[in-house]
């Protein structure tokens, strides 16, 4: 495979018909126009939707999730391509989104500026504009991808109808990928999968890490963080329960305490009563006796 260019690449005016593959790995692969090249022809890369990008995107962020919990592969953006030597021509394809096992007989290096190799999953997000420019993702490229022996290739777009999923059996062949309970399984990515529906619901983070579907590999740190948070909320009310237990306890305490006080109060209270009353029928009896004796009656003889 030719080499790429410097970092400062010259750039031609015109476009003529027919451009080497030298030429273009050196004035047109990084050129500010993002080209294809097809057996010598040129091809723009055409323009998707928006609607169709948001759900590109969704899957793209939805794969570095994937990839963030099971660090399998690598990914690139659509600048970068890579060459396929195929039956009757030679195409270089920049996918919008390439994905690189690191199981891949090519590495994928840090400072590559093409894959030299052949993805393991190619991501094309549709463009319609003209039917041309959808043929050539649903049947031009789909062709290619799987003669050059590409695994897996995903075709997005807002429409699910238009949304295809296709993996290379043992024969070389693309296959649709079994759809299963509403949910895509990556055969190139095991355990990476999202359900179709997803596509036009894209629903957010919160919503996944609920969700049994993609709760296994979706911010499993975030999940962590969560659990713990939860755990210790749990402790925080274990605790918070058994000090109300404990300050309802001394309450029952120092209320017992107290109406045991109020009991020793009343009883002091009714012997000092008693006390009282009978002091007074002493003196009662003494006053009585006094005036008895004052009559010359002697008390003590009744």
């Amino acid at each position: 495979m030719t080499g790429i260019a410097a970092q400062f690449i010259p750039v031609r005016a015109e476009v003529p018909d027919f451009i080497s593959e030298q030429d273009y790995w050196t004035y047109y692969y990084e050129a500010e126009t993002p080209y294809e090249w097809n057996n010598g022809r040129l091809e723009t890369r055409p323009v998707s939707d928006h609607l169709t990008y948001v759900v590109y995107d969704w899957v793209r962020n939805l794969l570095h999730a994937f990839l963030e919990t099971h660090p399998i592969a690598s990914t690139t953006g659509l600048e970068m391509g890579f060459r396929m030597a195929l039956p009757g021509k030679t195409v270089i394809r920049k996918p919008d989104l390439g994905v690189v096992r690191h199981d891949n007989s090519v590495p994928l290096l840090p400072l590559d500026r093409s894959f030299h190799g052949v993805f393991d999953l190619c991501i094309e997000a549709l463009s319609e504009s003209t039917p041309k420019e959808a043929r050539r993702d649903t049947v031009t490229k789909k062709t290619e991808y799987r003669q050059g022996g590409v695994p897996e290739y995903y075709i997005l777009h807002h429409d699910l109808s238009r949304c295809a999923f296709y993996a290379r059996d043992p024969r070389g062949h693309y296959r649709p990928i079994p759809i299963q309970n509403g949910v895509l399984r990556s055969r190139v990515l095991p355990d990476f999968c999202f359900r179709i529906q997803d596509l036009i619901k894209r629903p957010n983070v919160e919503a996944m890490l609920e969700d049994p579907v993609y709760q296994g590999f979706v911010l499993p740190a975030w999940q962590a963080d969560r659990q713990r948070a939860e755990a210790e909320r749990q402790r925080a009310e274990i605790e918070r329960r058994r000090a109300k237990a404990e300050r309802q306890r001394a309450e029952t305490a120092l209320s017992e305490k107290e109406a045991e006080r109020q009991r020793a109060e009343a009883e002091r209270q009714r012997a000092e009563t008693a006390l009282s009353e009978k002091e007074a029928e002493r003196q009662r009896a003494a006053r009585l006796a006094e005036q008895l004796r004052a009559l010359g009656v002697d008390p003590d003889i009744l």
